[in-house]
Formats: structure tokens, sequence, C-alpha cells
């Protein structure tokens, strides 16, 4: 299965239009691909709180979902188009009611945002077949804790690849710190885990050396796609990285915009579990 990586750059001063515009080209650029994915939050902006409510989509109709399903059926790929903030229609109507400045997300109690961190893949045929709210909120109590729902779904996708079927996960970035998340995920059936992220450069070392871990923890491979640039005075931390059953490294960044590419072989994934069957030792769950 062979899967491109996009690691996308953003500003402050690019238009989500403008961002959206980018994805879309560089997607289109992948032909050849099964398998396309994008950084978390990249339209919205992932630091750019003040944004979120202005930017708040469906999942499945918004502006940034539309332009990349066109983009997948164009190269006849799937697309994991990173992640979004999802609203709901009781959501969505209520921000429409704000001032979209500082103001554009208010902050309510859990339970009562209805606005989520949401992931989305669309296939070959342009159609969304899976999303999922991440589960781990990253900012102590500020960021997103203080304004996005928490999801609850452990995902898994199957996608048809070379006359297969292949399980795909779906983790969102901080997940990346919770290994029972992973297990969960292996336990579901997962083969391959997606994990799009808006993770900052001064714990970038930390992100590379989960996203072997869980690989080789597992023995699924980990398609790790990061975010580069500068924006809300945060430096992204790229080092998107491609990894293997056993913990390899097939494909990685450097920290500017690229596009990685890498040949997942879904074979070797199973082969690695029998030959070395350390997941029947398991006992804790």
């Amino acid at each position: 299965m062979r899967v491109s990586a996009i690691q996308l750059a953003y500003t402050d001063e690019d238009s989500q239009q403008t961002r959206i515009e980018r994805a879309a080209r560089l997607v289109r650029a992948q032909h050849g691909s099964d398998l396309v994915i994008l950084p978390e939050l990249w339209s919205p902006g992932g630091f750019s709180y003040r944004d979120w409510g202005p930017r708040a989509e469906s999942p499945t109709d918004g502006p940034t979902v539309t332009a990349l399903a066109q983009a997948a059926r164009d190269i006849g790929a799937y697309v994991h188009i990173g992640s979004v903030i999802e609203g709901s229609e009781t959501a969505l109507a209520r921000l429409a009611e704000y001032d979209h400045d500082v103001t554009a997300l208010p902050e309510l109690p859990d339970g009562e945002r209805h606005l989520w961190n949401t992931s989305v893949v669309v296939s070959p045929a342009g159609e969304v077949i899976a999303t999922y709210r991440k589960i781990h909120r990253f900012g102590f109590g500020s960021g997103e804790p203080k304004l996005l729902e928490a999801g609850e779904d452990i995902v898994t996708v199957p996608l048809e690849v070379d006359g297969r079927t292949v399980a795909l996960g779906l983790a969102t970035c901080y997940d990346l710190r919770f290994p029972e998340m992973f297990r969960a995920l292996l336990d579901a059936g997962a083969e391959v885990v997606a994990v799009p992220a808006a993770w900052p450069a001064p714990r970038v070392d930390h992100w590379s050396l989960f996203a072997r871990a869980r690989a080789a923890e597992d023995f699924m491979a980990v398609i790790a796609c990061n975010t580069a640039g500068f924006h809300s005075r945060t430096e992204m931390g790229g080092h998107s990285v491609i990894v293997d059953a056993s913990g390899t490294v097939l494909a990685e960044a450097a920290t500017d915009e690229t596009v990685i590419v890498a040949d997942i072989d879904i074979d070797a994934i199973h082969t690695r579990r029998e030959s070395f069957p350390a997941l029947a030792d398991r006992r804790l769950r």
C-alpha cells in the first residue's frame, strides 16, 4: 500500500480558503498513492483558538471536506483530510450569532459545546467513510479541554487496496502519548494507524519517539503526519514519519513543507506478528 503524508505549512497570514486550495493541489499531485494523509487542524489552525468558531464546519459537507473529497475523486485515492473543528447544527447556529473574535468559542461546560476535533477519511469516490473525534484533548485545562468535547469511540475503517482489505486505525496528535489507545486500536483489528498532528517543535523528539514506539510495540505500521510552519506564536515540529511494524522508519521529513511517500507491506505486518508472537503473551487488558 503506497501512502503519502503531506507535511503542510501555513502561517497566520494564510486565509482558510488559501490553505484549502493549496492542500487540494498537493493531494492532486499524489497520483499513484493509495492513501494520502494531511495534518491535524490545518484548515482552522492547530493553535488558532480564536479562529475555531468561525471556521467550525460539518464533517460531511463543510468547505474543507468538500474540497478534499473532490481531490480524492480526481486521483482515485483514499484521503485522510487530517482534522477539522466539527460543529453540530446547534453549535454552528450558535456560533453564527457571535462576533467572530476572541469570543467566537464561548467557554461552555462539557456536554454543551457540541464541538469536536474530528478526523475525516474519504474514499476514492469522494464519499466520507469514517470520522473520528479526538479522545485525548491537549492543553492541560486550556485550549482543547476548555473549548471542545472529548471523543469516546475507537475507530477503524476498512480500505480496499490491491484486492485486499486493510484496516486503518484513526488517532490524532496527543493520542500518541497514550499507548493503551493503540492497544485498543490493535484489538479492533488495526493494521495501519494514521496520526495527523499539530505537534510543536519543542517536543518533536517525543513525537518521533512515540511514533516508532507505538509501531514497534503493537506490530502495526504508523503514518504520523505533522504540521510545518509557524502560527499563533507556535513553531510546528515537522518530522512527519512513516514507520513499519518493526519500528523501522520508511520515510521521514525535515521541518519544511514537504511530502513523504512510502510503500507499506501489509503482509509483512502479519509475518512479524507470527514470527515474534509477543502479543500472545499479553497479561493485562
